[in-house]
């Protein structure tokens, strides 16, 4: 019985020791819930230029925010944020742009329009554009990040030159260089 005694009180000292460890790393883990749901969402195979995925996190809980082109996408979303560790309650906000043929001719001439001018050109590298396009009904929101306010303002430009548009909501955001 002894033995048992030693072996048993050797086991919690050692579940004592890492525990602290443990601990750590579990809440450095939930610290990287934002990173992760970004990572997860920019992974998804058909996340496109004319999507927009955003997110908050609020403790345990990530409301998925934006718009996309395809009902699938909406619902890969909220999948693949659900897996995540730390995150126990997903609210799906994201809405499903109409289907329209006027809408995707509008997609296809704001995009030409604002990566084939030199300029902006930059932009169109990478997997996932930075300046998304999302049109709803003839109108144009213009959402992600560029380097500068001159850069909003080409593309904000340069989408309105597009025939057919009724509007555009510039939502660029300059990134923060600091």
């Amino acid at each position: 019985m002894n033995g048992t005694v030693k072996k048993f009180s050797l086991a919690l000292a050692t579940i004592a020791l890492a525990a602290p460890a443990f601990l750590a790393a579990a809440n450095k883990y939930k610290g990287d819930v934002p990173r992760e749901v970004r990572h997860e969402l920019v992974m998804l195979p058909w996340y496109g230029i004319f999507d927009n995925l955003e997110y908050r996190v609020d403790g345990n809980t990530v409301t998925l925010l934006g718009q996309v082109t395809r009902p699938t996408l909406k619902s890969d979303a909220e999948n693949v944020v659900k897996r995540i560790e730390g995150v126990e309650r997903v609210i799906n906000n994201i809405e499903v742009l109409p289907l329209s043929p006027m809408d995707n001719q509008i997609r296809r001439a704001t995009y030409r329009a604002v990566y084939g001018y030199g300029p902006l050109q930059r932009y169109a590298m990478g997997a996932v554009p930075p300046i998304h396009i999302i049109v709803k009904n003839g109108h144009v929101t213009l959402a992600g990040v560029v380097a500068n306010q001159g850069d909003s303002n080409l593309a904000n430009i340069r989408a309105n030159g597009v025939s057919g548009v009724f509007s555009v909501t510039n939502d660029l955001r300059v990134e923060n260089r600091g």
